[in-house]
């Protein structure tokens, strides 16, 4: 579980653990992390390959073999104010270019390396999944120019691991969330910035993804985009606190 500090990445670790998963959660702020005791800390910068090669090898010689990757680091939300300025939905020629490093570096390339690792322990063992955190900015724009680029690439990026993976037996998807009550998110509904009516916490995609690692028809999917509230609903799959996080479509966003 890649990016388990805080955030998305950290709900989905402790959901992951909690649905029975050996979990190894990575982040520059892993050791500092509110996260429970039996989930393995490994502090890892993703924009660091030897950093990143370190967690696959402690995995391998710990474990002889990985099932599951969620990719789900990402730098780029970190300086969303500088100078006073909230330069987030700033057109593309005034964005700061370490939003660039943060999305596509810290984000689809970190991901892109975390596969590679991933798939030298699965293809052997003909199994395995890798599970990587996208969003509809792939499909509109959603404020940000380089966050659009930056889900259209990790989405193509699984649709061809899928092709070459296939023949091995491991599967690749892209799973939306959709408004998840992480940290950041919460903060700024106190301000009014979000309605949480329909949100979802940071553990229900971790159910989401067991689900889905746990379905005998598991390959019929791989190279699929996916929303994890359609996954749910299609497998009952609860929120926990019992509720059903509506499905959003293109359309909703």
């Amino acid at each position: 579980m890649t990016g388990a500090s805080r955030g998305v990445g950290r709900g989905i670790a402790i959901g992951l653990l909690a649905a029975g998963f050996q979990v190894y959660g990575t982040g520059r702020s892993i050791d500092q992390a509110d996260l429970p005791r039996e989930i393995r800390r490994l502090r890892c910068d993703h924009l660091n390959d030897d950093e990143t090669a370190h967690v696959f090898e402690v995995i391998r010689s710990e474990k002889g073999r990985l099932d599951l990757l969620v990719n789900c680091a990402w730098g780029g939300y970190e300086k969303m104010v500088e100078g006073g300025a909230f330069t987030w939905p700033a057109p593309f020629w005034e964005q700061p270019m370490h939003r660039w490093t943060g999305m596509i570096d810290a984000g689809v390339r970190a991901a892109f390396v975390c596969s590679a690792h991933a798939a030298r322990l699965m293809t052997p063992q003909h199994s395995g999944l890798i599970v990587n955190i996208s969003f509809w900015a792939a499909q509109r724009h959603l404020g940000n120019t380089i966050y659009g680029i930056a889900k259209a690439a990790t989405d193509k990026m699984t649709s061809d691991m899928a092709v070459e993976l296939k023949p091995f037996d491991v599967a690749v998807i892209s799973l939306y969330p959709g408004l998840v009550r992480t940290e950041a998110v919460m903060a700024a509904a106190e301000g009014g910035a979000f309605d949480l009516s329909t949100s979802e916490s940071p553990e229900f995609i971790g159910r989401v993804i067991s689900t889905l690692f746990h379905d005998p028809n598991l390959m019929a999917r791989t190279g699929q985009v996916l929303v994890a509230a359609a996954v749910a609903k299609e497998f009952g799959v609860l929120d926990i606190d019992g509720s059903s996080p509506p499905a959003l479509t293109l359309a909703d966003i």
